[in-house]
């Protein structure tokens, strides 16, 4: 399994991705966020699915901008591009990998923006090789593990929202994944796309970077809970304590 989340606000874009790779027993680290710089060009890919698969069509997909990124002018076109490339593993690989018993899957996020975007673009990517584009209604996108992690992020993020706002929402989204479920952890990469800079800037986080800050939410979590008014319960707990006497009495 993985966490990988992408998030589109006003001002930009955020992407955040755990690293951790689970085979049985053994947990190996892997960057999970492919990014591609140019002029007018900046475009990042996050994965969840079988790794061979997405190794293959990063690859295939790599060559197509390095041969001709020029071809195109909007995020759209690169992401049908890449879903050309999945679709393209799934006729190498499909057959073979279903036989050994695996599901050929892959779901990805690609966000960014082109030369003739009006703005930062961000979708989801099926197997199949459609997809939808994320936006005000849906201003985020976990693939992976997103049982623990949407509330926070359905709770904060607006389009208005801050960049860093944002990131510390995708952070917080992450710890409260990785507390439930052992096979989400640190490291993570994070990318930031500011809206029409055509600058995206990756950096990476160990769990020493972070921890602070994940003991802070844990305790302001807390306290936030203990300061919720208890008026609410109250008329619950006198019928508890009457039912109780009852019960001793006879």
């Amino acid at each position: 399994m993985t966490y990988c989340l992408g998030i589109k606000v006003n001002k930009g874009l955020v992407a955040l991705a755990d690293t951790r790779i689970t085979s049985g027993n053994d947990v190996t680290t892997k960057k999970k966020i492919y990014t591609f710089q140019k002029d007018n060009c900046s475009i990042f890919i996050m994965t969840s699915g079988l790794r061979s698969v997405r190794d293959k069509a990063i690859t295939y997909f790599n060559e197509v901008l390095e041969n001709g990124v020029d071809n195109f002018s909007k995020m759209y076109e690169a992401v049908n591009a890449f879903g050309e490339q999945v679709k393209r593993a799934a006729e190498e690989d499909k057959e073979s990998l279903e036989k050994a018993g695996f599901k050929f899957n892959l779901n990805t996020i690609i966000g960014g923006q082109l030369a003739d975007d009006d703005e930062h673009k961000l979708f989801l990517l099926y197997p199949e090789g459609n997809w939808v584009e994320l936006g005000e209604g849906a201003p985020f996108v976990i693939i992976g593990n997103e049982k623990q992690g949407k509330a926070i992020l359905n709770r904060v993020l607006k389009p208005e929202t801050s960049l860093k706002l944002a990131l510390k929402a995708a952070f917080v989204s992450f710890d409260s994944t990785r507390i439930s479920a052992a096979d989400v952890d640190f490291p993570i990469d994070v990318a930031l796309y500011k809206s029409n800079s055509f600058d995206l800037v990756e950096y990476h986080y160990e769990e020493d970077d972070l921890n602070a800050v994940s003991t802070q939410w844990d305790l302001q979590l807390k306290k936030a809970l203990k300061n919720i008014s208890n008026h609410w319960m109250d008329s619950a707990f006198i019928k508890l304590d009457k039912t109780l006497k009852k019960h001793k009495k006879a």
